[in-house]
């Protein structure tokens, strides 16, 4: 489904700052962290550091460790600084986004946008001088696709936005493993396919918590075209999947009895939850009797069970 982009912006909402205006300096700096969106950046570590462990089959070298965190800190910020200088138009209609920095005139469209390019370009060089250039070329990458493939071509254009979109936040994982490794492996593509299947019902929950806001911007997430029960139906159907995908590790010989019973406890909850909501959205359940949100927090929790379970293994073994 394609729709058109959203250009207009609600009267009174400066998306530049008013010459003078009083900018103070300790504002100004939360205001440029702001946009690297640094929540999000944590659920990215989550899936960077334990892959390294795995990969090196122990604790990995923690100099390393720092190096290859950083800068994916400066990658993914950078990205996400992008993201907001491109969508500072919808943001300034969505509930949820009306406070970020360019909405509120804290940061200017070009202060953030050559923020956002050297962020990327530092975190580049980053990589590539203080890790290996195949990190490097994965962050650039990752980062390409979510400024150019997600926000500017697929967002504002297809339901399946958040479902290929979501490839730039699969790619900590495979930059975890070449950090340590120089090369890749089908352990990290395993992993990397887990959060390719994790993303869509993890964001699903909260977009039909705020789909009001979507549909006010013309943004097609699919809880704004489809029904509940439909959305339901995919989340389930994406929850099995990534289920599945998780348990391919052991059999392959990556992992042990810990992963296993890790990824076979939160996967069965997971489940449990996904097929709750699609119980509920069946009955007609709306509003807070939905209950879309016990399955986003879930999620966040199930990544990071999973993943600690993916550093801990090796040692276990």
């Amino acid at each position: 489904m394609c729709v058109t982009a959203v250009e207009s912006r609600p009267a009174g909402v400066a998306l530049t700052p008013s010459p003078g205006g009083h900018r103070p300096f300790g504002a100004r700096i939360k205001a440029f962290v702001a946009l690297t969106k640094p929540r999000i950046i944590e659920l990215l570590l989550i899936t960077t550091v334990p892959v390294m462990f795995l990969a090196q089959q122990g604790v990995p070298n923690l100099w390393l460790v720092f190096v290859t965190c950083l800068g994916g800190y400066l990658s993914a910020g950078g990205a996400n600084a992008l993201n907001m200088w491109y969508d500072r138009d919808i943001d300034a209609l969505m509930d949820r986004t009306s406070q970020r920095p360019l909405v509120t005139g804290m940061v200017s469209p070009r202060e953030c946008l050559v923020f956002g390019i050297t962020l990327a370009v530092v975190s580049t060089l980053w990589f590539g001088l203080l890790v290996n250039w195949l990190s490097a070329w994965l962050s650039l990458g990752a980062l390409l696709f979510y400024v150019v493939v997600y926000t500017m071509i697929l967002k504002r254009r297809t339901t399946q936005n958040i479902v290929w979109g979501g490839i730039a936040g699969c790619m900590p994982v495979l930059i975890g493993w070449s950090s340590v490794t120089n090369s890749m492996s089908w352990a990290a593509v395993i992993l990397f396919m887990v959060i390719f299947f994790w993303t869509p019902p993890h964001y699903w929950p909260l977009s039909m918590k705020v789909k009001d806001d979507y549909e006010r911007v013309g943004v097609p997430m699919l809880p704004v075209v489809a029904g509940n029960k439909v959305v339901a139906r995919q989340i389930v159907l994406y929850s099995w999947v990534m289920v599945a995908v998780s348990l391919l590790l052991t059999p392959l010989g990556y992992t042990g009895w810990f992963y296993t019973a890790v990824a076979l406890l939160t996967g069965g909850w997971w489940l449990w939850e996904a097929h709750a909501l699609q119980t509920r959205a069946k009955a007609g359940a709306t509003g807070g009797k939905l209950k879309e949100m016990r399955l986003f927090h879930w999620s966040i929790t199930y990544v990071s069970l999973l993943f600690v379970a993916v550093a801990v293994d090796p040692f276990l073994r």
